[in-house]
């Protein structure tokens, strides 16, 4: 699944990258990391490549890829949340649009769930005994809705959301089911997010700003992907950052990586043990992983 993931983003011109997981501050601006000391120093574990992938856009690589650990100092005990995972990230230039990035996940997993079907038999028999599961739906072409069209049809089956407010994970199951009843399949796209709920650092929508050039990538009903437009410019970052109760000196080196000019860019991020997980529609993430790293458990 890795082999393919970067196999395929080979054949559409990514260069992969590594980069560093010790890192001063906090990579996703102040959600929960991992503190340490570094010779002296205060300093964190990486939990996402994301300013790294995109200074290697504003560097004029095009488009970049990386396979690598991300650190989550997650409290959630939950089925679906580790503390340490392999993130799969991607980050792009945008000529045009930023569906440009979304064609990108839809060409890479329908790859991806082929390559498992037709190549890993043997293995998927074994899980099945074990853990029986019915084979993942999934379309040619994947679907895409807005967020306002998935409130739509949870507010039909009579759920309700709050306005502009993000979906919880029984809002997200319930959606799963009935975009499947609907449209015969468990792997879909939701895009166009309120940017209130999205980071600090998405593009805010050009004919609405309430809204977002963001969007969520779903599996079974649970969310496996993030991503979005990126803003390019160091003003409006810095405008948002403020907005978002951050402060702006803290990511001073992130917001002037942009300022030299910086192509407009899109990007996502990707959980490998979470795509496993529910592509063989697993009940616990722990099952996917070699030696899972939960918020209880360093050992073995």
């Amino acid at each position: 699944h890795m082999q393919k993931f970067r196999e395929f983003l080979f054949s559409e011109n990514f260069i992969g990258i590594h980069s560093p997981k010790l890192i001063g501050g906090s990579s996703e601006g102040g959600a929960s990391v991992f503190k340490l000391e570094y010779n002296g120093q205060p300093a964190c574990l990486a939990q996402s490549p994301q300013l790294y992938k995109q200074m290697s856009i504003c560097g004029g690589f095009g488009r970049v890829f990386e396979v690598g650990p991300v650190f989550r100092a997650e409290k959630s005990n939950t089925h679906r949340h580790l503390c340490e995972f392999i993130g799969l990230d991607a980050e792009m230039e945008i000529k045009e649009h930023y569906f440009e990035v979304c064609d990108i996940i839809d060409g890479l997993f329908v790859a991806i769930f082929k390559h498992l079907n037709e190549n890993c038999q043997k293995e998927l028999e074994t899980i099945n005994r074990q853990y029986p599961f019915e084979p993942l739906k999934y379309l040619e072409k994947t679907l895409k809705l807005t967020y306002e069209e998935g409130i739509k049809m949870l507010k039909e089956a009579g759920t309700e959301i709050e306005p502009m407010g993000d979906l919880n994970t029984e809002a997200e199951k319930k959606l799963g089911r009935l975009v499947k009843e609907k449209y015969g399949t468990e792997f879909f796209i939701l895009y166009r997010y309120p940017l209130a709920v999205r980071p600090f650092y998405t593009m805010p929508c050009y004919d609405d700003p309430a809204y977002s050039n963001s969007f969520d990538v779903f599996i079974r009903g649970e969310e496996i992907i993030s991503g979005a437009q990126r803003i390019h410019t160091p003003e409006l970052l810095r405008k948002r950052a403020i907005e978002c109760g951050i402060d702006a000196s803290t990511i001073a080196s992130y917001i002037e990586s942009f300022s030299y000019g910086a192509p407009p860019h899109g990007g996502f991020g990707v959980g490998l043990e979470r795509v496993v997980m529910l592509f063989c529609a697993l009940n616990n993430i722990r099952k996917t992983s070699l030696f899972p790293r939960d918020p209880q458990r360093l050992a073995p």
